[in-house]
């Protein structure tokens, strides 16, 4: 599997251990920063790692905050998108079984670093139920649709 992975300053030792841990299960990872723990904004490293997910060339993205909440933000201002802020295995189960989520967003002070790993396992392991959720995604590519058409005007 392609992730592409991403983090502010608060985020980038729990960055470093999922990413090991990922490499260490065969997943190839794609680092879009930052690179220490000198401070950041958030945004454009998890706009990033959206972007490659929506582009094609990640399978799935996580990005890691203080308390992912931000970074969940940033990355569903991409069109195509779908970050899911998941605090437990439950969360992290249903934001791919119901909203195919495509994006984890993490919070490095908020969460241990081996639930962190549970919840990235739980996460990347879930696959999209389909059925009565499908329209529901439908709705909000329509919402999506209609805020880029009035952006344009």
């Amino acid at each position: 599997m392609r992730i592409s992975i991403a983090s502010d300053h608060a985020g980038y030792r729990m960055k470093q251990y999922v990413a090991d841990h990922l490499r260490s299960a065969g997943h190839v990872i794609e680092d879009l920063g930052t690179d220490s723990e000198e401070p950041v904004d958030y945004p454009p490293f998890c706009a990033a790692a959206a972007r490659a997910v929506v582009g094609g060339r990640a399978d799935f993205g996580i990005v890691i905050g203080g308390s992912g909440q931000g970074e969940a933000i940033a990355a569903n201002k991409v069109r195509g998108a779908r970050a899911a802020l998941c605090h437990d295995e439950t969360t992290a189960r249903l934001a791919r079984l119901h909203n195919d989520a495509n994006i984890l967003s993490l919070g490095a002070r908020i969460l241990g670093a081996e639930l962190a790993l549970a919840i990235v396992d739980t996460f990347l392991g879930g696959t999209f139920e389909g059925g009565r959720h499908v329209p529901r995604l439908a709705e909000i590519t329509d919402i999506e649709n209609e805020e880029a058409a009035v952006q344009r005007m």
